[in-house]
């Protein structure tokens, strides 16, 4: 891995930024985020009600978004049309009456659960471009509603998303023509459906006309289907009315979803931000039929008697009126400075019903609005320390074609103070991609195969770049994403990934030591945290033990401990007359399991797919297990194999305890072995901070093979206490010697078997059951100070053996 000195870079945390920064727990952050969208609030509040219940309802819409956040639940971006909608809510919650519904604040849905219906908007709830805007990513969502509904220019933008002002508009690009392309899927999904307040539905017809109408609308048609699709148009009133709609798609979400977020009152709020009476006229005029049908009644009054108001107070210079008959000023009423963030818990009860409204003929005075409040005169507070951001990025193991593999970035911070929201994009080597899959409409959300852990939120950009966000770093820790990839069976070799991070007023760019390489052993998987691993595992052949000098063989005792000296039998020691062959392993593992891999192995052809029989503990019935990869090789004796398969959700149900593997593919006869291994990463909090990774491959080693294979663990930053370091290897014969696992060519003595560093690959496996030799299984775990860069070899004389798995935990420096 390596690092690059930093540059500056813009620092100001955007609405999502400081969205996560308070669900991890930091309420300071809400204070931007408040006082952003406070005159938002105050403004929509003071159309819907009058006076300090106002401001009540503005500060009970703060307490209740913060204790949402804090839940779990809340906004992730779009905070301003959340926390408008809570507001509407809380002013309608004060002043129910005892037969209202009670609200909640879950907003996944914009408008959903609401204490009340409103008839007027009930059509435009159901329309389909609202629809089609509640499908769009959350980012997307929030930058319709600033630029499209409220009107704001990109500059104005730009800080609540965390944005350059070009970098608003191009989003705002994107995300205007996802919500056209998720309108028309809508329509495409079923045009010959009936939607409330459309046109009467068409037939099959209308779909090859659909599909070339986002192009239409953009003149991208070629002649003949320009032709085609204008003549469809004539005929089709369904089809015409969704062209219309279609062309005039933001004046469309913007009529149809701002009433639904801001009720009636909204259009005299939007009007007051900026957006002028005349565009309260036109506007309507301009929607499509079917919504202004739906729209109707109370909505076009409100937006006819809005305008005609605002028209006329803007011609005599006359005050506002506000909703009880009270003269308004544009000036904001003055109240008290807020605080940092707003109240945790809201006001006190509300009284049971609304108070009573004077008639417009004979408005009640307006109560003095309370002294400003004196000048803060407490000292400035100090400056906040300095952070110091450091990157790396690197391969865990290594990138091996046609394999999946891990990419891992590690971000440091050795400065005085926290750094801000940090940004990464790593730009991954050709041929590499990130795994995970697309889901929801039109694809646009993304799933990771795995997430990438220590806090970060990753996604692609693209086929070569993935993105990353994470809260701020506090001072004097690291945090590390592993991002789960696959490699291209012709990807190219030797270029590295990149890795630009942008945070704490830095930008800091890092690249890796190696790209996609011709060999190597790949990472399965990685984490950090306290965490440790745990390897366990037995054999599914073994000799006669009528024959006293196998008896001794399996107690570790004698000369006769190689399988080459017996005619290798099945195993069968479980209590089910259906399995061939089974034999039994103790898990120490508690319940809190992170990651669970399978693995098993036979000297035999094992076909496609082979499968193997698991038991978990306190259970009769086995479970079969399909091998999601399986690597073959040539030993001595014929062809190996071995299978792996990921059963984490099986062991993570059923934790520690006694497991029974059964039923590999195997073959008895001289020479011969089959057996499984389970390697399980688990979460200990009395383990100290640690890395974990897991690496595997198939391959032979021996006289007709290779006589060593080198294994990098890279990706490590590892302090200077020792690591636990595991080792799964197949067919080693007990009284073989000459083979050796060694770091940086200092041979390492193995904690289990015969503990010779000369024969590690002697048949010992921690937690068998049933036997103390188990023929051709090794399940080592050795134990060493590694540094940044470790390179493991193991290495063989005389012995023959396929290599198999190779864990590394380490505690790191933190």
């Amino acid at each position: 891995m390596a690092e690059n000195a930093p540059s500056p870079a813009p620092a100001e945390p955007s609405d999502a930024a400081l969205i996560a920064r308070v669900r991890a727990g930091d309420l300071a952050a809400y204070g931007p985020l408040y006082e952003r969208h406070l005159a938002a609030a105050r403004g929509l509040a003071r159309h819907l009600i009058d006076g300090d219940a106002a401001e009540d309802a503005v500060q009970d819409a703060f307490a209740r978004i913060l204790d949402a956040i804090g839940r779990g639940g809340g906004p992730e971006s779009d905070f301003r049309p959340y926390l408008l909608t809570s507001v509407r809510r809380a002013v309608y919650d004060r002043y129910r009456d005892e037969r209202r519904v009670e609200a909640t604040d879950e907003l996944e849905r914009l408008d959903a659960g609401l204490p009340f219906e409103d008839p007027a908007l009930h059509g435009l709830e159901r329309s389909m471009i609202v629809r089609a805007y509640r499908s769009l990513p959350e980012r997307w969502r929030a930058v319709l509603w600033h630029t499209e509904i409220e009107g704001a220019k990109p500059a104005e933008v730009a800080p609540l998303l965390g944005l350059t002002a070009n970098g608003v508009a191009a989003l705002a690009y994107r995300a205007r023509e996802g919500l056209r392309q998720a309108y028309l899927q809508m329509h495409l999904a079923d045009p010959a459906a009936p939607v409330p307040g459309n046109p009467p539905p068409a037939d099959e017809a209308c779909r090859p006309v659909l599909e070339k109408l986002g192009a239409y609308v953009r003149d991208g048609l070629a002649k003949r289907d320009t032709k085609t699709v204008k003549a469809h148009l004539r005929d089709c009133a369904r089809c015409s009315a969704i062209y219309a709609e279609l062309v005039q798609v933001n004046t469309a979400l913007r009529d149809g979803l701002g009433p639904i977020i801001l009720g009636a009152a909204g259009l005299a709020y939007l009007a007051k931000g900026g957006w002028g009476g005349l565009w309260l006229v036109t506007k309507f005029r301009r929607l499509p039929k079917r919504q202004q049908q739906a729209v109707g009644g109370g909505v076009a009054a409100a937006v006819a008697a809005a305008a005609a108001a605002l028209a006329l107070l803007l011609a005599s210079g006359a005050t506002p009126l506000s909703p009880s008959g009270r003269p308004q000023t544009d000036q904001p009423r003055q109240v008290a400075a807020p605080p940092a963030a707003p109240p945790a818990a809201p006001p006190a009860a509300p009284p049971a019903a609304p108070p009573a409204k004077p008639p417009a003929a004979a408005p009640k005075p307006a109560k003095p609005a309370p002294a400003e409040p004196a000048a803060n005169t407490s000292p400035a507070p100090s400056p906040t320390p300095p952070a110091h951001v450091t990157a790396r990025i690197g391969t865990v193991g290594a990138l091996v074609r046609d394999r999946p593999g891990i990419v891992a970035m590690t971000v440091g911070n050795d400065g005085r103070g926290p750094t801000k929201d940090l940004t990464a994009a790593v730009d991954l080597p050709p041929g590499v991609a990130f795994e995970g899959a697309r889901s929801g409409r039109l694809g646009l959300a993304f799933t990771p195969v795995r997430a990438p852990g220590g806090g970060w939120a990753c996604r692609p950009q693209g086929t070569a770049r993935v993105v990353c966000t994470h809260a701020p770093v506090a001072a004097g820790t690291t945090t590390s994403a592993y991002l789960h990839v696959r490699v291209a069976r012709d990807a190219p070799l030797g270029t590295p990934a990149r890795l630009t991070l942008r945070g704490g007023g830095t930008a800091v760019s890092a690249r890796a030591e190696q790209g996609v390489a011709a060999d190597g052993m790949p990472a399965r998987f990685a984490t950090e945290g306290r965490v440790r691993t745990v390897e366990t595992g037995n054999a599914l052949l073994g000799c006669d033990e009528a024959r006293p000098d196998c008896r001794q063989a399996m107690d570790r005792r004698g000369e006769n401990r190689d399988d080459d000296l017996y005619s290798m039998r099945p195993v069968d020691r479980d209590d089910d007359p259906t399995t061939r062959t089974s034999s039994a392993a103790r898990l120490d593992a508690p319940s809190d399991v992170l990651w669970a891999g399978l693995y098993w192995s036979g000297s035999t052809s094992p076909g496609s797919a082979p499968t193997m029989r698991l038991r978990a503990p306190g259970t009769s019935a086995y479970t079969t297990v399909r091998a999601a990869e399986t690597g073959t090789a040539e030993l001595p004796n014929g062809p190996a194999y071995q299978a792996f398969a990921d059963v984490t959700a099986l062991v993570r149900a059923h934790g520690g305890g006694v497991w029974w593997g059964a039923d590999a593919p195997a073959e008895s006869g001289f020479g011969q072995y089959a057996g499984w291994a389970l390697v399980v990463v688990v979460r200990d909090a009395h383990a100290p901070f640690q890395q974990a990774m897991v690496l595997d491959r198939t391959a032979a080693l021996g006289p007709q093979s290779a006589a060593k294979l080198d294994v990098r663990p890279n990706g490590l930053l590892a302090a200077a206490r020792p690591a636990t370091i595991g080792l799964i290897a197949w067919e080693g014969d007990a009284d073989l010697p000459g083979d050796a696992f060694s770091l940086a060519g200092r041979p390492l003595t193995p904690l289990t078997g015969d503990r010779s560093p000369n024969n590690v690959l002697d048949g010992s496996t921690p937690g068998a059951l049933g036997t103390r030799l188990t023929f051709g299984v090794d399940v080592d775990r050795f134990s060493a100070t590694l540094n940044d860069r470790p390179v493991l070899t193991l290495s063989t004389g005389r012995d023959a053996v396929l290599v198999g798995v190779v864990t590394v935990t380490a505690p790191t420096r933190t």
